[in-house]
C-alpha cells in the first residue's frame, strides 16, 4: 500500500474515472466535490459524474471519432465507459445511457472503494504540497478558478467559450476557395471564400432567420461580455452590410490572376500543423447546430463542407492549454499538478473522461515513482492530448475527437470509410503499447 495521497477536485467525469485510476493502481486518493454543499448553475443532483447536457456519448461506430475513443477507454479499463456500457438505452447507433441510474451507479461505486475517501466540500485554492489533479470542469467555482488564475496568468485562463466551426480542408471546395491573404502581404495563409452580390444577400437573409439555441440564465446575465466577440448571426441583424465591414469584408482579396474584387469574402484559417482542419474566421455563433450547417454550407466553397466542430457561445471556463500543459496533463510549471476534462480544452463526455484516465494514471506514477505517459499521437486520446498541448495559443478552443487531428496515414486513401478503419487499426496499435507498457510497470512496482 502506497501511504502517500493524491487529491483529485472535481467529481464530474474526469474526476471520477481519474480518482478510480489513481485508486486501482494501489494509491489512496481523495476525491473533492462541492455538491450539495455548492452547486454550479447547472447541476442539478448531488450524484457523481451528473450528465448534463445530454444523455449521448456520440457514435459508437469504431470508424467514428467518438466510437474509436469509446473503444480505447475500454481497452484501458475505464469506469466511465464500463458504467456507461451497463446503463446503455436505445439511441440508434450512439452509446446513450439512463442519466440517473448511470450517475448513481458511479456515485455508489466510487464511495465504496476501500482507497478512495470522497469528501463533500468545495476547495478554495489549489493545494500546494502533493500530486493533485484538477477536474473542476467548465463551470470551476470562482475562489478556485482565481486561484488558478493566479497560479496560470489571466492570458492561460478563459472564461467564454466563443467558438467558431472548424471543417476537415478536403471537404472545401478548392475550385471556388482561393489560398491568400490580404493584400497579398507576407504568407498565403487564409483559405478564402467569395461572395458575389446575389450570393452574399442570400446568405445574409438566411443568417438573419437562422434558430438560434436559448441561453441559460446564468448565461443571460453574462451576456454583456460577448460585445467584443459578437455572433455571426448579430453582426448580420445590425445591417445589411455590418459582416461586409467585418469578418466578411472583401477589401484586398482577389483570386489570383483576377482584379476583380469580391462583394464579400469568407476567410478560414489553418488549424493545425498539417492543414486537414480550417476554422471559419469570425464566426462564432449561438445558432443551433442543425442552422448552422443549412446556413454555413450557403458559402461558395463550403457546400459540402464536413464540420467537425460546431461553433459554440457559452459561458466556460478552459485553460489556454498550449504551453501551459505537457501531453502528459501536468503543468510545465509544476509537474505534480495536472489537469483533466474539459478544463484542459477538449469537448464532449468521452473526451472528459479521456482526460480523466490519463491525469489519473499519470498521477498514481508518479507517487509509484515511474515515468508519465505520452499516449501515441496515433491514437485518438493521444491526439486530443497532443493538440490541446501543441497548438497556437492565441487561437486556441475547445476541441472534441475528430480525425482530423490525427496524424496522417503514410499512404493516402481516398475512400474515407476505408481510411478512417486504417487509422481505428493503427490507433489500436497504440493502445496495445500502453497496455504492455501498463503491464512491464505493474510488475516492476
Amino acid at each position: 500500500m502506497i501511504e502517500k495521497t493524491v487529491e483529485v477536485i472535481g467529481g464530474g467525469l474526469a474526476g471520477t474515472e481519474a480518482a478510480w485510476q489513481i485508486a486501482q493502481a494501489g494509491v489512496q486518493v481523495i476525491l473533492h466535490e462541492m455538491r450539495p454543499r455548492r452547486f454550479s448553475p447547472a447541476h442539478h443532483t448531488e450524484e457523481l459524474a451528473e450528465l448534463v447536457c445530454s444523455n449521448s456519448f456520440g457514435a459508437m461506430a469504431s470508424d467514428r471519432a467518438a466510437g474509436l475513443l469509446h473503444n480505447e477507454l475500454r481497452r484501458l479499463g475505464s469506469i466511465v465507459l464500463a458504467k456507461a456500457d451497463e446503463h446503455m438505452v436505445p439511441a440508434g447507433g450512439a452509446l446513450a445511457v439512463d442519466r440517473a441510474k448511470f450517475s448513481q451507479d458511479l456515485t455508489e461505486t466510487i464511495a465504496n472503494h476501500p482507497r478512495i475517501e470522497l469528501r463533500r466540500q468545495e476547495v478554495k485554492a489549489i493545494p500546494s504540497d502533493q500530486v493533485v489533479v484538477l477536474a473542476t470542469g467548465p463551470l470551476t467555482a470562482p475562489d478556485l478558478a482565481q486561484d488558478l488564475q493566479n497560479f496560470t496568468g489571466i492570458e492561460y485562463l478563459s472564461f467564454f467559450d466563443a467558438a467558431s466551426p472548424i471543417v476537415t480542408g478536403e471537404s472545401i471546395n478548392r475550385e471556388v476557395a482561393f489560398l491568400a491573404s490580404r493584400y497579398n502581404k507576407g504568407e498565403a495563409a487564409y483559405l478564402n471564400c467569395p461572395m458575389n452580390r446575389e450570393q452574399y444577400l442570400h446568405f445574409w437573409q438566411e443568417l438573419c432567420r437562422a434558430e438560434q439555441t436559448e441561453l441559460k440564465d446564468f448565461e443571460r446575465e453574462s451576456a454583456k461580455f460577448f460585445e467584443a466577440c459578437l455572433p455571426i448571426e448579430e453582426l448580420a441583424r445590425r445591417g445589411e452590410d455590418t459582416m461586409r465591414y467585418g469578418p466578411l469584408k472583401p477589401v484586398g482579396l482577389s483570386p489570383e490572376g483576377s482584379s476583380d474584387r469580391p462583394y464579400a469574402v469568407v476567410q478560414l484559417r489553418q488549424e493545425d500543423k498539417a492543414g486537414q482542419l480550417w476554422n471559419m474566421v469570425g464566426f462564432q455563433t449561438n445558432l443551433r447546430w442543425g442552422e448552422q450547417r443549412r446556413v454555413f454550407r450557403l458559402i461558395p466553397g463550403l457546400e459540402n463542407a464536413e464540420f467537425v466542430r460546431l461553433g459554440v457561445m457559452h459561458r466556460n471556463t478552459f485553460l489556454r492549454s498550449p504551453g501551459l500543459l505537457h501531453p502528459t496533463l501536468q503543468f510545465c510549471d509544476r509537474p505534480t499538478l495536472l489537469a483533466a476534462g474539459q478544463l484542459v480544452g477538449t469537448e464532449g463526455y468521452t473526451a472528459a473522461a479521456a482526460g480523466g484516465w490519463l491525469a489519473g494514471t499519470n498521477a498514481a506514477r508518479l507517487v509509484l515513482g515511474l515515468a508519465p505517459i505520452t499516449l501515441p499521437p496515433t491514437t485518438m486520446m493521444g491526439a486530443l492530448f497532443d493538440f490541446i498541448s501543441t497548438a497556437a495559443p492565441k487561437h486556441f478552443q475547445p476541441m472534441p475527437p475528430n480525425f482530423g487531428i490525427l496524424p496522417e496515414l503514410p499512404t493516402r486513401i481516398k475512400n474515407k470509410q476505408l481510411r478512417y478503419e486504417q487509422y481505428r487499426d493503427r490507433a489500436y496499435q497504440g493502445i496495445q503499447e500502453i497496455q504492455n507498457l501498463l503491464k512491464n510497470s505493474s510488475s516492476l512496482s
